[in-house]
């Protein structure tokens, strides 16, 4: 039984194997899904975020699995499918579930009325149809492997400890206020604020009257963005920015927000993978991909758990150097620090230089020091550089681009500029030049987001096979942001837990990259606090 497609079928779910069809009840779906599980089969369904949970919270954990919501977005748009092979028929629509929503059985389910085993079908003859069928393959895994880590994380959840929480804020802002009330360490600077800038009642909190205020005390300025505002020379400046700071602190990540999201010691996130275009994940409530460094002394493992923290360095440059084959860049990466390893070559004098050199690379930024370095650059590592560049003239064309595996970018609309207006040619060519910058950087950031899945993927599976009993009685993944990791684990089992942790970083290198010389070394640490990481 290689492939069972599961289908809700009105108050039941009817479950296709090579076999024949199965009618099951909710009741049963669980210890189905369980006894089945043995024999290693791929579960085909609409939607993770619709099964999984329930079968997280009946204690089933599943393998592997094909999203159909997910691998139907990247067969999308990835120029490597024929089109015609694939159908809408609602699919194009259908988006995830937060968690209170995540019910077999909810009540107008738009999954309702689509076709998992008709979409599965047609994704198998659109993907065995495309000349690139390997990579997307590998792709369309990691994806849906993903989709399971996510779930996996919410059902499992960050430890939290609301009580530091609390005392982290009041150490940085004063105590809990009163509903509808400043917190006194933030009433606390108004005066000062006011008083520099000659505007006894001025009120930051409201960008309207923060604007108003600002060229009343004679600023030329054309909004309140933290950026605009430190442009500014006036000794009032550097005050209301760190009053910024503290408030964007408070309603993002304040006592509110411990209310809503911390439940029972546990932060659950809820994480989106391939929720960006790019193929990154997207945080749908809880600011779970902002985390602030302030507050994160609130993630406090349980008594005899530890936290191993992994976060791979300099992971876009890596992978620039990996799918462009760019050998001596390659060599660079064999340093544990790449930007070390481009000053060690000689190609430039500072590793200051190296860093905003490949970051221009990357973003498009050709002017400052940027600008300066990237020449060097593109002499040391033509084959890299040169990737990015392809992408870029290719997105001010209009084209598509790819990721590594095929993941494609969106059709950029009219750039316009066709006319004999001067002003709306320029217009159009600043269009096409952000768009080619956005190109650029797709190519490299959506490899980076594939090398990621392929890493949490092998992950999760090393992982399941540390420990004994049920996920959250063995080590598991607690969170992930980019380019980072947190596992949750029994003390005792934490070293091979940063061993697994490093052998995933390999293997995925390896799945993207093959025997290409492109390392990707970890910083690992194991503590008690992800602050301490």
């Amino acid at each position: 039984m290689s492939t069972v497609v599961l289908q809700r079928v009105g108050d039941g779910v009817r479950a296709h194997t090579d076999g024949g069809a199965h009618d099951l009840t909710r009741a049963e779906l669980a210890g189905w899904v369980a006894e089945h599980e043995a024999d290693r089969p791929r579960w085909v369904w609409d939607d993770t975020t619709r099964w999984y949970p329930q079968l997280l919270a009946a204690g089933v954990r599943v393998e592997r699995c094909t999203d159909l919501r997910l691998t139907h977005a990247v067969l999308r748009r990835s120029p490597y499918v024929d089109q015609q092979l694939l159908a809408d028929d609602g699919w194009d629509a259908l988006a995830p579930v937060v968690p209170e929503e995540a019910t077999l059985f909810a009540l107008d389910d738009p999954a309702d009325a689509l076709d998992p085993v008709a979409e599965h079908a047609r994704q198998q003859r659109a993907l065995g149809a495309s000349p690139e069928r390997g990579r997307l393959g590998l792709l369309l895994a990691a994806e849906s492997a993903a989709a399971l880590v996510a779930a996996e994380m919410q059902h499992a959840g960050m430890p939290w400890r609301a009580d530091v929480h609390d005392r982290l804020l009041t150490a940085l802002v004063g105590p809990r206020p009163p509903a509808g009330q400043r917190p006194a360490g933030l009433e606390a600077m108004l005066p000062g604020i006011r008083a520099a800038f000659g505007q006894p009642s001025l009120n930051p909190d409201s960008p309207v009257e923060l604007l108003a205020g600002l060229r009343a005390a004679g600023l030329d300025v054309a909004d309140t963005r933290s950026w605009t505002l430190r442009e500014l020379d006036h000794p009032g400046i550097e005050p209301l920015l760190r009053y910024k700071k503290l408030l964007r602190l408070v309603q993002a990540n304040g006592w509110a927000w411990l209310d809503t999201w911390v439940r029972d010691g546990r932060f659950r996130p809820v994480l989106l993978p391939g929720g960006v275009v790019t193929g990154r994940w997207a945080a749908q409530g809880g600011g779970a991909l902002s985390a602030p460094v302030q507050l994160r002394g609130a993630a406090v493992a349980d008594p005899g758990w530890r936290f191993v923290v992994a976060d791979v360095a300099q992971l876009e440059p890596r992978v620039l150097a990996g799918m462009s084959r760019d050998a001596a860049m390659a060599q660079a990466a064999r340093a544990r620090d790449l930007y070390q390893g481009v000053v060690d070559a000689g190609v430039v004098a500072t590793r200051a230089q190296a860093k905003v050199g490949l970051i221009g690379a990357l973003y498009g930024g050709t002017r400052g020091e940027s600008g300066l370095v990237l020449p060097r650059l593109a002499r040391r590592y033509p084959a890299a550089l040169g990737l990015v560049e392809q992408a870029a003239r290719s997105g001010e064309r209009g084209e598509v681009v790819t990721t590594l595996l095929g993941r494609g970018s969106p059709r950029p609309g009219p750039f316009g500029g066709d006319g004999d207006d001067p002003a709306a040619g320029r217009a159009a060519d600043a269009r096409r030049r952000s768009w080619g910058r956005f190109t650029r950087n797709f190519v490299v950031q959506g490899t980076g987001a594939e090398w990621a899945s392929c890493w949490l993927a092998d992950l999760r599976n090393r992982l399941w096979r540390i420990g004994e009993g049920p996920l959250t009685g063995r080590p598991h993944l607690v969170f992930f942001l980019h380019d980072e990791v947190v596992v949750h684990t029994p003390e005792a089992l934490a070293d091979q837990v940063v061993e697994a942790a490093r052998a995933a970083a390999a293997e995925a290198g390896r799945l993207l990259f093959g025997e290409f010389p492109v390392d990707f070394p970890l910083d690992v640490a194991v503590v008690d606090s992800w602050a301490d990481a």
